[in-house]
């Protein structure tokens, strides 16, 4: 059959061909569109003619149509359903693409255009809107840091880095999915299993069985925490899950988990990183990563850091002394390890009359959370609908399609669903765009959204922890950053923004889930039909933001991840034996050093910096929370879920996406900069 990604899609919606599509069909569809891009950009530099948005900026834009089209499609299902053949594709490719974009940042006759067309603006040969400035801006600023003033000896090793680079965070992220698979707890005695609902039980019995074992089979999150060690009364079996989860990319004494273990991998990253960020004159790689963020400076990033960090572990180790006499009572002599902190506080609140976490489950099912809750807030703040489209095919069986409306009936956009784990999927929850809104090539988003939910076992509803309930709230905030998106040009569009802004509309749409008009529809048991009794709703609604153990293990990873991109190389390990070390070192300086409260992630797994691209940007879920807790107050003056403030939202702060400066666009939809006072109040740092 002919490769359908060698054309724009005849589909509703311009969905790709999944159905149809082989893993060679991307290989072919990416190369060419490598080689394509480059004659088309090549096309652009040689033009002598007077330098114009449409000659530089337009053209720009609709170049690399295939590649765009080819890697949307491709990374999308090689992220949430990868194969052999995909993770070699991505092993071969990635380097190219590294090479690719290599190729274009240090091709002085580009940049020339750039600075011509600049020049001709200073001028006022040429006039240039808002979005067209922010554009020539960024594109300006991409070849600067790309190394194109860099003499050409110092570029030739720039492109070396940028490789290996590029190859180790690939093989970094394969090792991850191969050894979170590699580390589920295999259960024979169902006694250990003992704290588990039905559900969760039958959930593990399908995963052994999928595996080829008997018995149960306790799969691996890709954080440290995990969610079983809420429920399980078997303390060595939580002992077990912790210590594989925590252990997972740290080979064993006997070394059968060498193929695993990720230690060298990240080293050379970071020293890689490192001296890459001084070539091109910056202190270290944090430097580099934090000039294109709203933070502006590692400075901005360490002062808030350490402002909250301590603050933070302070009051969890407030909660850490009462779980430890309340273990006491049943244990004595015992001493809190981290994974007894789930099990002891849902126990504990318990106690306290406090809200169980547990007990919630059989009261978000997923199919009424994501109709009666995520699509329905959707719908109040801002109109749109959601739509099923059965005839339509995801990039797997499992994975569903809806058309969004706008208010009036007319296509908005197109949001892919794809909500259960499975072995062949990369850990933790995100969104991509397959098609980037915009107006210049008059094309309509599709986006997706991929968590990780314990699947159901056949014929049984999927019941959702509240954690899950957050995070398919949040996933979508990212969702609707796409979907709403009012842009001109496609690389602006949607979540285009820097890194430290990106989480911001995403933790907003996170609140919505405590909406009691919301918890009402959606919160409702999944056998009975019975609401979440109101007194459970009370305690949620007084929970909203206020988990300091979640704030600390996040303020840790955040603290860990500038360690390593803040050391200068000559200081980090040269052994991976010692990265632990460095690990414990790093946290102990910082003043969150508390066993009972790990880091959110160790460096092994921390898939964010080390194969995704948060690397020195893990921050980011911080200061977008600044904005965050600003905006709740926000929505808060202006009475909370309702057509105008989600329209205001909307048109001021989603739909600009990256067309113009993050900053810029809060202040409109804010009237002035974020107050950290909320975000301090929210954390009881206050």
């Amino acid at each position: 059959m002919t490769n359908s990604l060698l054309a724009p899609s005849t589909l509703p919606f311009d969905l790709p061909d999944y159905a149809h599509l082989t893993d060679a069909d991307y290989r072919e569809a990416i190369e060419q569109g490598m080689a394509e891009h480059l004659v088309e950009l090549a096309a652009i530099a040689s033009d002598h003619s007077p330098a114009t948005v449409a000659t530089v900026l337009e053209a720009w834009e609709r170049s690399g149509a295939l590649l765009t089209r080819a890697m949307n499609a491709f990374w999308v299902a090689k992220s949430a359903d990868t194969n052999d053949e995909r993770d070699a594709i991505e092993e071969e490719m990635s380097p190219r693409l590294a090479q690719h974009s290599d190729a274009i940042l240090m091709d002085a006759r580009l940049y020339g255009r750039l600075t011509a067309l600049a020049a001709r603006r200073d001028a006022g040969e040429v006039a240039l809107d808002e979005q067209e400035e922010h554009l020539l801006s960024e594109r300006l600023k991409d070849f600067e840091r790309g190394g194109i003033a860099l003499p050409e000896e110092q570029q030739a090793r720039l492109r070396e880095l940028n490789t290996e680079l590029a190859t180790l965070s690939t093989r970094f992220d394969q090792m991850l999915v191969a050894g979170r698979n590699a580390a589920a707890v295999h259960v024979t005695d169902e006694a250990e299993l003992d704290g588990l609902d039905d559900g969760q039980r039958a959930a593990a019995h399908e995963a052994a069985r999928a595996a080829g074992l008997d018995g149960w089979l306790l799969t691996i999150t890709n954080t440290t925490g995990q969610p079983v060690l809420g429920s399980l009364t078997h303390r060595p079996t939580r002992e077990r899950v912790f210590r594989a989860s925590a252990q997972r990319g740290l080979v064993s004494a006997d070394g059968a988990d060498a193929e695993t273990d990720t230690r060298e991998v990240l080293l050379t990253m970071a020293r890689l990183r490192h001296e890459r960020a001084l070539l091109l004159g910056y202190p270290h790689h944090a430097a580099y990563a934090a000039e294109v963020g709203c933070a502006g400076s590692t400075e901005a990033v360490n002062e808030i850091l350490g402002r909250l960090g301590p603050a933070a572990y302070g009051l969890v180790r407030a909660r850490g002394e009462q779980l430890q006499a309340h273990l006491e009572q049943t244990e004595p002599g015992a001493t809190l390890e981290p994974w007894d902190w789930a099990y002891v506080d849902g126990r504990l609140r318990r106690e306290e009359a406090a809200l169980d976490p547990g007990a919630l489950r059989p009261y978000l099912e997923f199919d009424r959370v994501l109709t009666e809750g995520v699509f329905a807030a959707a719908t109040a703040l801002y109109g749109i609908t959601f739509h099923p489209r059965e005839d339509l095919v995801g990039y797997t069986d499992v994975a569903r399609v809806y058309e969004v409306r706008e208010e009036d009936g007319s296509h908005l956009g197109v949001v892919v669903i794809d909500p259960y784990t499975r072995p062949t999927k990369q850990g933790g929850a995100w969104m991509t765009s397959i098609v980037d809104q915009s107006h210049l090539l008059d094309d309509r988003p599709v986006v997706t959204n991929t968590c990780n939910f314990p699947p159901p076992a056949p014929g049984a509803p999927s019941l959702l922890s509240w954690d899950n309930v957050i995070t398919l709230f949040h996933e979508f905030g990212h969702d609707l950053h796409g979907l709403l998106s009012d842009v001109r040009f496609p690389s602006r569009s949607g979540t285009s923004v820097p890194r430290d802004f990106v989480e911001f509309p995403s933790q907003v749409n996170e609140i919505w889930a405590f909406e009691p008009t919301l918890l009402a529809r959606y919160a409702v048991h999944h056998e009975t039909g019975e609401p979440m009794p109101a007194a459970w709703v009370e305690q949620l609604l007084g929970t909203s933001g206020k988990e300091t153990y979640r704030y600390a293990e996040l303020l840790a990873a955040m603290l860990l991840d500038q360690a390593w991109h803040q050391t200068p190389a000559d200081e980090l390990p040269t052994d991976p034996v010692d990265v632990e070390a460095f690990e414990l070192a790093a946290l102990e300086r910082a003043g969150v050093r508390y066993a009972p409260v790990p880091s959110r992630y160790r460096s092994a797994y921390f898939h964010h910096i080390f194969g995704g691209g948060y690397s020195a940007a893990y921050y980011s879920y911080l200061w977008s929370e600044i904005m965050d807790a600003d905006t709740v107050a926000w929505f808060g003056e202006q009475g909370g879920m309702t057509r105008e403030s989600g329209e205001h939202f909307r048109r001021t702060l989603l739909g600009p996406g990256g067309s113009v400066d993050a900053m810029e666009s809060y202040r409109r939809f804010r009237g002035g900069d974020p107050d950290l006072a909320h975000l301090l109040r929210r954390i009881g740092a206050e």
